[in-house]
């Protein structure tokens, strides 16, 4: 395994850095189309949204991960793997960020872009984390804690779609997280839009949600989101829910069904954490551009 990761930083250190996601995407789907019988589908490719980084400090070093998570997908072909754990614990401070890395994808653009997106943002996060552990310190002390990691929500011939998650916590603490869905045999970024034949998604998906969210609330009384018949009367409804956002966070299950995510406080109180919502195939084909991936 250690060799494994200093081929893995040998290449990252030998890539030049990407200055947009997108045009490098498009670019390695475009010499992909030359290389290969099976052509990659023909729709435009979007960046996938940055992760939330979060203001802190503390004076620490990373430490490398030799062989914390490691796992084989599609008969050991790609993997992903902890590339880089940083980790803070002094008193009060705590710090765990553990940075995803992904090995042995055909497209190396595409892996890189990701990789470099990756460590930009573990690194961002760790810096910030320092700068506001010495704030606190400065002005006496105080509570910060920071806890990042990443989840597989699916791998199989198809489909790896990795969830990545950053959990501040300040008094209260909040949930963010962050997806990339990979077509494996395609080699390409899936986004959203790109499912999709316009916009009319938006609407078509945001009032899915708010008629589970209204059943949801309607036959459990913990339930509760920030819509019209969600379980809260008007006079308490002051944020209410609109629509997703183009670019909402989504990943594809592993049985081929759309799962739109919300971060915590996002579409509902702090108590329910971060919601998701399956999205129904028949609400959303004949909208779609093709079945390949939602069915």
């Amino acid at each position: 395994m250690d060799e494994k990761l200093k081929e893995l930083e040998k290449q990252y250190n030998e890539v030049p850095i990407p200055k947009e996601l997108d045009f490098v995407v498009e670019n390695a789907l475009k010499e992909g189309k030359k290389k290969r019988k099976k052509q990659a589908p023909k729709w435009l490719l979007g960046s996938a949204a940055a992760a939330m980084l979060f203001t802190a400090g503390l004076n620490v070093s990373p430490a490398m991960a030799r062989t914390l998570s490691e796992i084989p997908v599609v008969g050991s072909v790609v993997k992903v793997l902890t590339w880089t754990e940083y980790e803070v614990a002094e008193d009060t401070y705590d710090a765990n960020i553990k940075v995803p890395s992904i090995e042995n994808l055909e497209n190396k653009e595409l892996a890189n872009t990701l990789n470099e997106k990756y460590r930009s943002e573990g690194k961002a996060l760790y810096d910030d984390f320092i700068a506001e552990v010495g704030d606190l310190k400065a002005k006496g002390g105080g509570h910060l804690g920071v806890d990042s990691g990443y989840e597989i929500k699916t791998d199989n011939d198809q489909i790896l779609s990795i969830g990545r998650y950053v959990v501040n916590t300040v008094g209260s603490s909040s949930t963010v997280m962050h997806y990339d869905t990979i077509d494996k045999q395609n080699e390409i970024l899936i986004t959203l839009p790109m499912l999709f034949n316009d916009d009319r998604y938006i609407n078509i998906i945001s009032e899915n949600i708010k008629e589970q969210m209204r059943e949801q609330a309607a036959s459990d009384q913990e339930k509760v989101y920030w819509v019209k018949g969600g379980g809260l009367s008007d006079d308490e409804l002051f944020d209410e829910f609109k629509a997703i956002k183009a670019d909402q966070q989504f990943y594809i299950s592993d049985k081929g069904k759309l799962v739109i995510s919300f971060d915590k406080y996002e579409v509902a109180p702090g108590y329910m954490g971060v919601v998701e919502f399956e999205i129904p195939t028949d609400v959303l084909k004949k909208d779609l551009v093709s079945m390949e991936y939602i069915h």
